[in-house]
C-alpha cells in the first residue's frame, strides 16, 4: 500500500465505542449522501451530526465533464441565488452522508454547497468494504489533472446554477485537504481555501506530479490548515515545513495559516468515526466560516 495514502487509515485503530451493531445497514451508503460508505466502520452512531435539510435544496445531480456524468451532492439556501460557492471534497470514501451533511450545514450559512464524486472513473468507493482494497484499486489510481478538471467543471455549473462563482472557495478532508491545497493554486476563481488534515507531501508520479508543499509559491487564494499534532500520517514536522513554505512564498502563501490542535488525531472532524473529537472539531468550523466570511 502505498504509504502517502495511508492517513484515512489511521483514524479507524481505535475502537469504536458508539457503534450499534444492529444499525448497522441503515448506516452503511445506499445512494450518494444516503448512509456511510462500508469502508468507514467501526462507526460512532451516537456522535454522528444531522442536519436538517429544511429551508435548502439538496440532493444528487450530475455534472457534465466532457461527456461524463459526474454526481454530484449539492446544498444551497432554497429560492436564493447569487450564494458564495463552496465545493467540498470528500475523504477517499466518497459522498456519504458525512460530507453530505457538510454541504447542508454550509447552506445552512448560505452557501450553495457542491460534494462531487471525483472518483468513480476508477471505481465507486461505497463498494469497497475493504480499506486496502479501496486505497489499491480506486485511490491510488485517480490523477490530480482529472480532479482540477472535475472541480473546474463543478465551477462553470454553479454558475449556471445561481451561484456566484466570483465568491469560490473549497475545503475538503484528508484526500481532499491535499486537493484544497492543489485546487487552490489550480484555479485563480478561489478566494479562500480550508484544508482539513490534508497531506502535504509524499512520493511523486504521473498521477500526482506535485504536492501542496510543492505549491506554496503559486496559491492563487489564502489557505486555513486545520491540523492535529497527534496525527500519525502527518507529522508535525511536515506541517513545520509547510508553514515554512508558506512564510517564503508568494502573497496568498503569505496570508494563508495553519492551525495545529494539539493532541488531535487525523480525522477529528469526523463526527461518525472514532477519532471524532468535538471540541477541535467545533473551533475548526467555526475557523473556517470566519476565514471564508472574507469571500462574502
Amino acid at each position: 500500500m502505498n504509504p502517502s495514502l495511508i492517513n484515512d487509515a489511521t483514524a479507524l485503530l481505535a475502537p469504536a465505542k458508539n457503534f450499534e451493531s444492529h444499525d448497522r445497514r441503515t448506516w452503511l451508503k445506499t445512494a450518494l449522501g444516503m448512509g456511510y460508505a462500508a469502508a468507514c466502520v467501526p462507526l460512532c452512531a451516537q456522535t454522528a451530526i444531522r442536519t436538517s435539510s429544511e429551508g435548502l435544496l439538496c440532493g444528487e445531480a450530475m455534472v457534465n465533464v466532457n461527456g461524463f456524468q459526474m454526481p454530484v451532492y449539492r446544498s444551497v439556501p432554497l429560492g436564493k441565488t447569487d450564494c458564495p460557492v463552496v465545493l467540498v471534497v470528500s475523504e477517499i470514501f466518497g459522498v456519504h452522508e458525512y460530507i453530505a451533511d457538510i454541504t447542508r450545514r454550509l447552506a445552512q450559512q448560505g452557501y450553495m454547497a457542491i460534494a462531487p464524486e471525483l472518483m468513480l472513473r476508477q471505481g465507486d468507493p461505497s463498494s469497497y468494504a475493504e480499506m486496502g482494497k479501496l486505497i489499491a484499486e480506486v485511490v491510488s489510481k485517480v490523477p490530480d489533472e482529472q480532479v482540477m478538471d472535475d472541480l473546474d467543471a463543478c465551477v462553470a455549473w454553479a454558475a449556471t446554477q445561481g451561484g456566484d462563482v466570483s465568491k469560490l472557495g473549497i475545503t475538503g478532508f484528508c484526500w481532499g485537504g491535499r486537493i484544497t491545497w492543489l485546487y487552490t493554486a489550480h484555479n485563480p476563481r478561489v478566494k479562500a481555501g480550508v484544508a482539513w488534515y490534508g497531506r502535504l507531501n509524499g512520493p511523486v508520479s504521473a498521477l500526482n506530479p506535485r504536492h501542496a508543499i510543492d505549491l506554496a509559491g503559486q496559491l492563487k487564494a489564502p489557505v486555513l490548515g486545520l491540523y492535529g499534532s497527534a496525527d500519525t500520517g502527518i507529522p508535525v514536522a511536515a506541517v513545520e515545513k509547510m508553514q515554512a513554505a508558506l512564510a517564503t512564498g508568494n502573497a496568498a502563501a503569505k496570508r494563508s495559516s495553519i492551525h495545529v490542535y494539539p493532541n488531535a488525531p487525523h480525522a477529528f472532524h469526523a463526527d461518525y468515526r472514532p477519532s471524532y473529537r468535538e471540541a477541535e472539531a467545533k473551533d475548526g468550523w467555526q475557523r473556517m466560516l470566519r476565514w471564508f466570511d472574507t469571500m462574502k
